[in-house]
């Protein structure tokens, strides 16, 4: 996407458009340049999260509690280096447009999908829980409706300093968006987006060795994405890919995960002291402490880290080196089982703990400036249109009171 800017009348044109689309478009910049027009220039809020963790506990002891609520199938979420949260959205998954004809399909009774150019959003979310749309104008697509509609759309989020990325996972001929690839993209101080690498090309030209055909995603569906040392790194569980994508847009293979470890579906991604840690949900039917946690070297070696979970989308490591792990659904059934994902919290001797039960079919999280855990809840199925929540997530031990 272009913009053209002259001069001062041109930059007032410019924060004019900005003011009056703020009911789509708000990022708190208070600057209007063309040299910056992916910087998100927002006042700093980091000490407020703290401050309102703070008297939050001082009111009550909830270890759960919904923070923010109106999200749109709700998927990856980060923290901006300014104190906003940041979630990506697969959004309504309102499109109707068939490309049946056209490309190959994802097979029955997962596909074929139906797509739009747009539908897809990313909201941020300050101190307070209120939610505004930084864009809504990305592709959202969805299944088949026999299997229930799963919505696709951005999948996640990241920084690489202020600059905003996300990742497209609902785009792509095969989602019946034939006019944009899922991609990395950066997001600018408007809404407006550019595309920084495109994953759909670069995924049919580079097979990993063991595709599951049954269900296979011709365009990928990428879940989770991280910077790490100002490169973005991406798990795409339908592939079993794990991929490397630079701020230039080089596209390099981390590790084919299919190669060694079979159709494990990685989902959930993390980085601590020096290594990759994922978890994976496991194809369905749900069967109880089938997922793990893999522990992945910048090299591509793949290792089984901890096992005995069950549909991991999220994993996340604090300052001590605790390991948590987001599970989506913890019973036996052929799909998901709403209110019965929970987080498992693993210290340094592999003792298990329950910090969160009862979450209804979350599927990320990450961790705050205040210390605490917000979880992407509600994240798919029926009511996930408007009826999506941020949970904010106490992870303080019994007896804790630091």
């Amino acid at each position: 996407m272009k913009r053209f800017f002259f001069g001062q009348m041109a930059a007032v044109i410019a924060i004019a458009l900005f003011l009056t689309s703020c009911k789509k478009t708000t990022t708190d910049v208070v600057t209007a340049n063309a040299d910056n027009a992916y910087q998100l220039q927002e006042k700093d809020e980091t000490a407020l999260w703290i401050d309102n963790a703070t008297a939050t506990e001082k009111k009550n002891h909830e270890a759960v509690r919904i923070f923010a609520t109106g999200l749109n199938n709700p998927r990856g979420l980060k923290f901006s280096p300014n104190g906003r949260l940041y979630v990506a959205e697969g959004g309504t998954g309102a499109g109707t447009y068939s490309s049946i004809g056209q490309c190959d399909q994802v097979p029955f009774p997962v596909g074929p999908y139906l797509g739009g150019t747009t539908g897809g959003r990313i909201s941020k979310i300050n101190w307070k829980g209120e939610r505004t749309t930084v864009t809504d104008q990305l592709p959202s697509s969805h299944a088949n409706e026999i299997i229930g509609g799963d919505v696709e759309g951005v999948g996640d989020v990241t920084f690489i300093g202020n600059t905003l990325y996300a990742v497209l996972a609902g785009a792509g001929c095969s989602h019946g968006v034939p006019s944009i690839p899922n991609q990395v993209i950066k997001v600018g101080w408007n809404g407006q987006w550019t595309t920084v690498a495109n994953l759909s090309d670069w995924l049919k030209a580079h097979p990993v060795q063991n595709p599951e055909e049954d269900d296979f995603e011709p365009d990928g569906t990428p879940y989770s994405m991280i910077d790490v040392n100002n490169n973005l790194y991406i798990m795409e569980p339908n592939h079993g890919d794990f991929i490397k994508v630079t701020t230039a847009g080089a596209i390099s293979r981390v590790a084919d995960i299919s190669a060694s470890q079979g159709h494990i579906v990685p989902t959930a991604l993390t980085w601590y002291h020096g290594n990759f840690y994922s978890g994976n949900l496991h194809p369905f039917p749900v069967v109880p402490g089938s997922s793990s946690i893999y522990r992945i070297t910048p090299a591509g070696n793949v290792s089984v880290f901890a096992t005995g979970f069950t549909t991991v989308l999220g994993v996340a490591i604090d300052k001590n080196g605790n390991l948590y792990v987001l599970e989506n659904t913890t019973v036996s059934g052929m799909g998901p089982t709403p209110n019965t994902g929970k987080i498992i919290r693993v210290d340094h001797s592999g003792n298990r703990e329950e910090i969160a039960t009862g979450l209804n079919l979350p599927t990320a999280m990450t961790f705050g400036p205040d210390g605490k855990l917000y979880v992407s809840n509600v994240g798919f199925g029926p009511a996930a249109i408007g009826g999506g929540q941020i949970l904010q997530v106490s992870v303080k031990k019994h007896g804790d009171d630091d």
